[in-house]
């Protein structure tokens, strides 16, 4: 059975304008924030393109199997969450109208999430590109006076030394083409003005601006491709160079950004839906085909897997999976488990990448909320499988003002939920109860930090 469109999540609430703050309007929307950095003290410097050995500080990341690994081999744990906001009309993280920027970022660092992927659109790394980024009326300065008269770009780049401040690493993710806050319903990577090679122009310009920079690690090239059978557009995967072809774009944004900057890792996800053997993509029968979440379904890399050429082993497969309160997939029908779950769902969408040593996996989505039923369940048994094979994941999401799924924070961005927190954190990466980050020099929280640590702290010989 095909994905569903899941309208509530991340898309805004109508009518919901909450008053204003310092003179903004404020809105219960979905989004991401962006901002420019002040040059040298904001930015490392990478080591050669020619060469794996690891300067001082420096802390790209590689693959090695189905583990990424730091330039000196040791195996790390990519573990974190969500923060959206620069993806939408807003262009700036949600949230801010309320909260505080280091407030929240010294918060994640501190509860152990080593890595924030943050959803953007390509509309606005071109704006950015031009010249044309802009202050946000989501910035209140009132709860955020170091961001009075910013441009989101500044936003970001500000954001980003709060990152290094605390040890915590970025993964940029294009979240939609246009800057939208129900973008990501739009099945592929290109959509009205914004072409393909505008898709490819934007990531290669994020990757020169911030290849310097070891805060910026991954780049998941495309949140959820998608559509079903009978949809134009839609995205499939094969070995063609179609334009709806999502592997050929995959490869092609990933390899003019490796180009430019060869340490980055290269996410890619799945698609929905993929041919059942004997069948082909001009069937217009979903039954032709295996379904799964949007995103979700990988089962075109055994087939096509994709080429990053020498770089191949930057590359990361990142599927999404959700539960039962955001659709009843057939998998969740009768008596299902956690080990169903893995025969059924998991292993042929995507385990299989990993348990074969193909590639690591990051799943970059999966969260929900805690209903005390089924879809706790599925949270519960995704987390343990999570953890028991040590898979990279970002939960979705920090933001309360995802529809479907809630999030880490409560509505009014300063508590946290604690009984999510505790569902999540066990599939945190830790070592002798200390919180591990991936940076060498700042542990996770800060240099004062009681309870985390860096990665250049962790024994290899300790890690599972």
């Amino acid at each position: 059975m095909p994905a569903p469109l899941r309208k509530s999540r991340r898309r805004p609430s109508i009518g919901l304008l909450t008053g204003t703050l310092a003179g903004a309007l404020l809105f219960t929307l979905p989004g991401t924030m962006y901002a420019t950095a002040a040059p040298d003290a904001a930015h490392r410097t990478h080591s050669s393109p020619d060469t794996r050995s690891a300067a001082a500080g420096d802390d790209w990341l590689h693959t090695e199997g189905s583990r990424i690994v730091d330039e000196n081999g040791k195996e790390v744990w990519l573990t974190g969450t969500n923060w959206f906001g620069f993806n939408t009309t807003e262009r700036v993280f949600h949230g801010l109208w309320s909260a505080n920027i280091e407030t929240l970022t010294r918060q994640m660092s501190e509860r152990g999430l080593n890595l924030i992927r943050v959803p953007i659109s390509t509309q606005l790394l071109l704006e950015w590109r031009a010249g044309k980024a802009a202050p946000s009326s989501a910035v209140n300065t009132y709860a955020n006076p170091e961001l009075e008269g910013m441009t989101t770009l500044e936003v970001f780049d500000h954001w980003l030394a709060l990152c290094k401040k605390y040890g915590l690493k970025v993964m940029l993710d294009v979240h939609s083409a246009e800057a939208d806050n129900a973008g990501h319903i739009y099945p592929v990577w290109w959509k009205g003005a914004i072409t393909s090679e505008d898709f490819y122009t934007a990531w290669e310009w994020a990757a020169e601006r911030y290849k310097d920079d070891d805060t910026v690690l991954a780049m998941d090239v495309k949140n959820e491709p998608h559509g079903k059978p009978a949809e134009s557009p839609r995205a499939k995967w094969d070995g063609s160079t179609d334009q709806d072809n999502w592997k050929h774009a995959c490869e092609t944004a990933g390899n003019r950004m490796l180009a430019v900057n060869p340490h980055l890792l290269v996410l890619c996800e799945g698609t929905e839906i993929y041919p059942r053997d004997g069948e082909n993509w001009a069937s217009t029968n979903a039954q032709d085909y295996f379904s799964s979440w949007w995103g979700g379904n990988l089962r075109g890399a055994a087939d096509h897997p994709v080429d990053l050429g020498e770089q191949q082993d930057q590359l990361v497969y990142s599927p999404h999976d959700y539960g039962p309160s955001v659709y009843q997939q057939p998998w969740f029908q009768g008596d299902w488990n956690k080990q169903t779950l893995t025969e059924d769902v998991w292993r042929p969408n995507w385990f299989f990448l990993q348990e074969s040593g193909t590639a690591p996996l990051l799943v970059g989505e999966w969260g929900g909320r805690l209903d005390g039923g089924d879809n706790q369940k599925w949270m519960t048994a995704l987390r343990d499988f999570i953890a028991e094979n040590r898979i990279h994941q970002t939960f979705w999401c920090l933001n309360p003002d995802s529809g479907d799924t809630g999030g880490l924070l409560l509505d009014d961005w300063k508590t946290w939920d604690e009984a999510k927190y505790a569902l999540l954190e066990p599939a945190l990466w830790q070592e002798d109860n200390k919180f591990v980050g991936l940076d060498h020099e700042v542990p996770l929280g800060g240099l004062t930090s009681k309870r985390g640590v860096s990665v250049s702290e962790v024994a290899a010989t300790d890690q599972r």
